[in-house]
């Protein structure tokens, strides 16, 4: 039987790794399974018999770490001072009983924050149920505003659906950030009109650099586009002022968006491989399989789940956090001018 700890028996102290960066920050990816099969994130490998996209071996249910042991592994990290988490996938909600975890996290003294990543397909059906669980601040992915567009990336018809769930989650009072994944040759011409949402709407949106990740990954440096040749377009609309940086605010670089008619919208711009943000980064991934991962673009991973399994206690898997923190490297080595080897893992696994 494992041992639990109580807060008097663990230390409070602060996370800080070996490049005084404060690991307060932790991303939980609840399943690899999602209702879209986009092109930059499932594998190639497979065929999808019915529906001819993109696909890849899910993992099993017994893979995935339970909700119990994720409550475990977050009741940890809190009790270290990781106070804010991020719930993505795959797509967490499609996972059974996700609105009951949801429910269990916000029970936990010392987490001041619960965020969502979601596609946007079931947020129509669940936005008003998150909002009563506690949930206030949600990212949405959406890397085109055409219909037609939508199903060639995403390989689902689902545009209208993701359309009126952002908008539902609007009325509720959601703070909406919008991700944009930006591929030179298949968004690049819509750029402009994400800018105009921006000033129309009070969401964020923010222009994301198509990352190598995963071996067979639909990445090509053809189709990879810097941040600042993103920004000198949305520039066209209007002046851009940056935001006085906060501590621990994410890696976007955001600034107000503001056109000669008056209107202001925030975009931000995040730059992993042409600016990167690593000296800055504040998080733990762990991914669906159970692992922790101390850096998105680097493969280094503590297995906790067998950990979990194998009966380790409470101080055996603060060691385990304390020591992934420790190798946390000071920063990944991929560039526009040499791409190395990308890192193998699954994005749909890792978290997004």
């Amino acid at each position: 039987m494992h041992q639990h700890m109580t807060k008097n028996n663990v230390s409070a102290t602060r996370l800080v790794d070996q490049f005084s960066r404060t690991i307060t920050y932790l991303r939980l990816s609840l399943t690899d399974r999602c209702n879209l099969r986009c092109l930059y994130c499932m594998p190639q490998e497979e065929i999808d018999r019915h529906d001819q996209v993109k696909t890849g071996r899910f993992l099993e249910h017994s893979e995935l770490l339970s909700y119990e042991e994720l409550l475990r592994v977050v009741r940890l990290a809190v009790s270290l001072g990781m106070n804010k988490l991020r719930l993505t996938g795959g797509e967490p909600l499609v996972r059974k009983g996700v609105l009951d975890f949801i429910q269990a996290l916000f029970q936990i003294d010392g987490l001041s924050e619960v965020r969502l990543t979601t596609n946007g397909v079931l947020l129509e059906e669940y936005a008003s149920r998150l909002f009563q669980a506690g949930v206030r601040q949600l990212n949405v992915s959406l890397d085109t505003l055409e219909e037609e567009k939508f199903a060639r990336i995403t390989g689902r018809s689902y545009f209208d659906k993701v359309w009126r769930g952002l908008f539902a989650a609007k009325e509720l009072g959601f703070k909406i950030k919008i991700n944009v994944v930006a591929m030179r040759g298949i968004n690049d011409d819509e750029f402009l009109d994400f800018g105009r949402l921006a000033l129309r709407e009070p969401f964020q949106v923010r222009f994301i650099e198509f990352m190598p990740v995963g071996e067979k990954s639909s990445w090509d440096r053809q189709h990879f586009i810097g941040s600042d040749e993103i920004m000198e377009r949305i520039a066209s609309l209007g002046t851009l002022t940056p935001f006085k940086k906060r501590h621990g605010e994410g890696p976007a670089r955001m600034f107000e968006l503001s056109a000669p008619d008056g209107q202001r919208g925030a975009v931000g711009f995040i730059s992993p491989i042409s600016h990167h943000f690593c000296d800055q980064c504040n998080r733990l991934r762990l991914t669906s399989e159970g692992r922790l991962r101390a850096c998105l673009l680097n493969d280094r991973e503590t297995d906790l789940k067998r950990l979990l399994r194998g009966g380790a206690s409470d101080e055996e898997l603060v060691a385990e956090i304390r020591q992934t923190i420790l190798d946390k490297p000071q920063g990944h080595s991929l560039n526009t001018a040499v791409v190395r080897q990308p890192c193998s893992g699954q994005m749909s696994r890792i978290g997004g």
